[in-house]
């Protein structure tokens, strides 16, 4: 299978005003890119890049004073299988697991673990511990939250969205990640595309996507407590702690988002 994916940002800044954007499509899909997902300005800036703390590219440039926009258009190879599953997946004990994994069961900005820690031991204490037990933090997470566009909030954090019982694909994903550390299982942030491909109709509106994945008997495996079902045709961009950790666009200066269009469609062979 192949998919068409980009984008089309246009901003709005009164004066030149640095960026960090995180665009790209992850390192792990490199080899899968058919057409490359090239970071296009107009006007033409001079853009810059490195790689971040945890393996994510990112570009650096001034936008300049009025409007700027950024796009790319790329093609992806996909498998066009859906999320794996593995029931059989074992929780690792905390003492085995490795030290680059410990990072995740720790609290951050938007999962505060401290906070849910005794209302996820309420919840989950009974479940079947390895891939069933994040399964029903998946299952609850899913129940317990309504989305909706207009209940988005930037600053909402996982324990916002306990209480609020509302929300988007973020705070779905923050709040079935808080529960997995609570849980002793860590788990890291994820953010890229993902259509419809497989779905039926009608279709919302193309954004980007945010789910999760949980570190199980040895391997990083893709939940997402939003959809709860696996799906088709999912890019990787970044991943990390949570969505703090992979922003899009973190900006140094007063601008306004004129326009947001995200594109991700299935390409027909004939």
């Amino acid at each position: 299978m192949k998919i068409h994916i980009g984008y089309e940002l246009i901003y709005d800044c009164p004066q030149p005003t640095p960026m960090i954007l995180t665009l790209s499509v992850h390192y792990t899909r490199i080899s899968d890119m058919i057409i490359p997902d090239h970071l296009i300005t107009d006007p033409p800036v001079p853009l810059t890049a490195y790689r971040d703390n945890y393996g994510n590219w990112c570009s650096r440039i001034v936008a300049p004073k009025g409007r700027l926009k950024l796009t790319a258009n790329a093609i992806v190879r996909d498998s066009g299988q859906p999320d794996l599953v593995v029931p059989q997946a074992r929780q690792t004990p905390v003492e085995t697991l490795p030290d680059e994994t410990l990072l995740f069961l720790l609290g951050s900005r938007y999962c505060e673990t401290d906070r849910l820690s005794e209302i996820a031991w309420q919840l989950f204490e009974k479940s079947p511990s390895g891939w069933g037990r994040v399964q029903a933090i998946c299952d609850f997470v899913n129940r317990h939250i309504s989305f909706g566009y207009e209940h988005a909030r930037c600053t909402k954090t996982a324990w916002e969205a306990f209480q609020e019982k509302t929300g988007v694909c973020r705070d779905y994903a923050h709040l079935a990640i808080t529960f997995c550390r609570c849980m002793n299982i860590p788990a890291r942030y994820c953010t890229g595309y993902l259509g419809d491909i497989g779905m039926p109709p009608p279709y919302s509106a193309m954004d980007f996507a945010g789910w999760f994945e949980a570190y199980l008997d040895g391997c990083w495996y893709t939940f997402d407590a939003r959809n709860n079902i696996p799906r088709i045709g999912r890019v990787l961009i970044a991943r990390g702690r949570d969505a703090a950790d992979v922003a899009i666009s973190s900006t140094f200066g007063p601008n306004t988002l004129e326009s947001f269009k995200i594109w991700t469609d299935e390409v027909s062979d004939s």
